[in-house]
């Protein structure tokens, strides 16, 4: 599968679509950090291996035409801050918040995170790269409803 960290916290995916394979290579990489591996890899002095084009161009699940990431999500330096915040260093809302992220960007990004742990769940295995990977490292329940309040 072709998926990223950002995309499974947020359950940006399609079951049974995108989100279905054996293994998901970028499954603990955040979207910002996949394009900084793209760049990175182009940089080897061996020539463009990833066009810049497919780098470049604004993320898309491409279920419609025109259709942006950015039209549903918060753009991906923002979302993966928040997410960072929120995965890595446990922060809490009112944390993120106070750290200067805006509140209604906040709940929505954590509410996103709360009801995809579902998807999360049917997601193939991946390598962990990071403090905190979704799966072994983090399961919530799927029918939990506690949430965070906030203020």
């Amino acid at each position: 599968t072709t998926g990223n960290k950002s995309e499974l916290a947020v359950g940006y995916g399609t079951i049974y679509g995108d989100t279905c394979g054996g293994y998901a290579p970028l499954k603990d990489l955040y979207k910002t950090e996949v394009f900084a591996l793209c760049r990175w890899r182009n940089a080897q002095g061996d020539g463009e291996r990833i066009p810049a084009a497919v780098i470049e161009r604004p993320p898309s699940a491409e279920l419609r035409d025109n259709q942006r990431d950015e039209d549903s999500l918060p753009p991906y330096s923002i979302l993966d801050a928040i997410l960072h915040r929120h995965l890595e260093l446990a922060q809490s809302a009112a944390e993120i918040i106070a750290a200067g992220f805006a509140a209604e960007t906040v709940q929505r990004v954590l509410h996103l995170v709360r009801i995809s742990e579902w998807k999360r769940r049917q997601y193939a295995p991946g390598p962990k790269v990071s403090t905190l990977a979704f799966g072994r490292d983090r399961r919530y329940p799927i029918t939990s409803a506690w949430r965070e309040v906030i203020g």
